[in-house]
């Protein structure tokens, strides 16, 4: 039964938050007698301590979006749902857990500096480029990723209704609710939480209006090609990396937020009382270590599943925002391992949407938004939902968790490129907006339909080999400031070994034509490329890092 395996997965969770989050916590030195940036810098406006259940909520609705339901799902279906489930409990616990809650240490512990400022102080100026080079063409691949996934959800047809239209219209609908909301916050007395109780409603009423639209209004929007809407989208993020935060991503990511938690409960609820049964086989194997689509379980599982287990961009948030606003040095563990124990949960909720299917179900070929959302549908109808709200419910709610990472991620690339190039001006970010947004455009235009399937293991690639790289900035600064550290440099090294792997596996296909002197696929081109541009930073990092070890190397101490 679902039952069994999600309450285990429940107790495994949360005894790795217990019992090796406070391990983490002895070895990492928290001390709760030391002022955090947050208070000694309080200016109202960066820097602003917050109680830790209170983050705990705005850092997990900012780090959990699409990430960890696409790349289970895909997991389940290709491997079978036992190996995702194992990496998703093991990686969240011993891998992505340690990478968030030390990425969060140690920026509270440098006045809330960035991962890459903490290269530079403990490496060199040269590891910070390409750091943050690095980081960039990550967020890149995000955004390609989850363009397409969203511009999928918009053309989503069942086999008796077109569902795509209203999610697209409500999707619209829901960023004008969330700029009133700014805008209602900003220049009123509207507190936040009169706020809440007028446009969290106002998102429910978008969600029914999308279901009610004239047939005239369907087909006109049926009739919109993928492709425009992924311009449509990354015109978006162009718009929305430069707006003030006050006005759209606040407000929107506060009320997405509201849509995480209403989705867990429903998954949950439907997870643990829907009377569901494990119908998926838990292995998907042809013969030992191939399955039927020709892709090794290992390494691919572990950069399929992606985000579920362990992520890069979540050391970004956590050094980024979130370090700024800690009041305690305790709250590291809350806030930190905390959320990505709570994304493993995610994980295992959405690979259950797959595990109630059996093996050859046509609902398995849908995209893996559109599985999600028919599992959520499925529950909700278990409760006298009508099905069609339902499956419109699910499928805004997951376009919401992809909106704020699309916008959140082309801002952090914009800040990048503003950082390498000393753009400062109102000119020169919306050039870094524009330059950063060039290459998902060109591989979204040169790629047949559903390009996301393409992007997603270099996306998946890039996102866990700049978890590695965070790791490994982690452990040259436990160990120049005396430290053990095993703790971080074991999942670094299992991480970056395997994911390595992963990419020369995809890199092979692109030098092969190469070699042979035959036409290469876009796709192939593309990938191949930023493939080898990915392998040559990481290599040159891990050089950079042995460097600053190096006997003789200045020891630092922030005891």
């Amino acid at each position: 039964m679902i039952l069994t395996v999600v309450l285990v997965s429940v107790a495994v969770l949360g005894s790795g938050y217990v019992f090796y989050g406070r391990f983490l916590a002895r070895r990492l030195g928290l001390d709760d007698s030391r002022k955090t940036p947050a208070c000694e810098m309080s200016d109202g406006v960066d820097f602003v301590p917050a109680r830790a259940p209170m983050l705990l909520g705005q850092h997990f609705s900012a780090i959990a979006a699409a990430g960890p339901i696409v790349g289970p799902i895909l997991a389940g279906i290709w491997f079978g749902w036992l190996p995702a489930l194992l990496w998703i409990l093991l990686g969240a616990i011993f891998v992505g857990g340690v990478h968030d809650f030390a990425s969060m240490f140690a920026s509270v512990r440098h006045r809330a500096a960035s991962i890459g400022e903490i290269v530079r102080r403990y490496m060199s100026r040269t590891s910070w480029v390409l750091f943050l080079v690095f980081v960039w063409f990550a967020l890149v691949y995000v955004i390609i990723a989850f363009t397409d996934i969203t511009a999928q959800t918009f053309r989503t047809v069942s086999a008796s209704e077109a569902f795509g239209p209203g999610v697209a219209a409500s999707s619209v609908l829901y960023l004008g609710v969330g700029l009133l909301m700014g805008i209602a916050l900003r220049r009123t007395k509207l507190g936040l939480g009169a706020a809440t109780a007028i446009f969290v409603p106002l998102v429910l009423l978008v969600i029914w209006v999308g279901t009610k639209l004239p047939p005239s209004v369907s087909e006109a929007l049926l009739a919109v090609p993928v492709k425009s809407w992924e311009v449509a989208l990354l015109l978006y993020c162009f718009a929305a990396s430069l707006i003030p935060m006050w006005l759209l991503l606040q407000p929107r990511g506060y009320l997405g937020g509201w849509f995480l938690y209403l989705t867990m409960a429903v998954a949950l609820f439907g997870s643990l009382f829907g009377g569901y049964a494990v119908r998926y086989p838990a292995l998907n194997l042809d013969g030992l270590l191939s399955l039927e689509n020709a892709k090794p379980v290992i390494p691919i599982v572990f950069i399929t599943v992606a985000c579920g287990a362990c992520s890069g961009f979540h050391g970004i948030v956590s050094s980024g925002t979130t370090s700024k606003q800690i009041c305690r040095e305790s709250d590291t563990r809350v806030v930190g391992y905390g959320s990505m124990i709570l994304e493993g949960l995610v994980a295992v909720l959405a690979l259950a949407t797959v595990m109630m299917l059996p093996k050859g179900d046509p609902a398995l070929a849908a995209d893996p938004n559109v599985i999600y959302a028919s599992g959520l549908s499925r529950y909700l109808s278990t409760v006298g939902f009508d099905p069609g709200l339902a499956l419109s419910f699910a499928l805004v709610a997951f376009s919401t968790f992809v909106y704020d990472t699309l916008d959140v991620c082309t801002r952090l690339a914009r800040y990048i490129l503003q950082e390498l190039f000393g753009w400062r001006s109102r000119r020169g970010a919306a050039l870094a907006a524009f330059v950063t947004l060039l290459l998902p455009l060109a591989f979204l235009m040169s790629t047949e339909e559903k390009g996301y399937l393409v992007a997603w293991p270099i996306f998946g690639t890039s996102n866990q080999l700049l978890a590695s790289l965070t790791l490994l900035a982690v452990s040259v600064y436990l160990v120049k400031t005396g430290r053990r550290a095993w703790f971080a440099v074991a999942p670094m090294i299992f991480m970056m070994f395997f994911t390595l792997w992963a990419l020369v596996l995809q890199i092979v296909p692109f030098l092969r034509s190469v070699a042979a002197g035959t036409a290469v696929k876009p796709d192939v081109a593309i990938a191949g490329v930023c493939g080898v541009i990915l392998l040559v930073l990481c290599g040159w990092l891990v050089v950079e890092a042995f460097r600053a070890l190096a006997p003789g190397r200045n020891r630092s101490d922030d005891r």
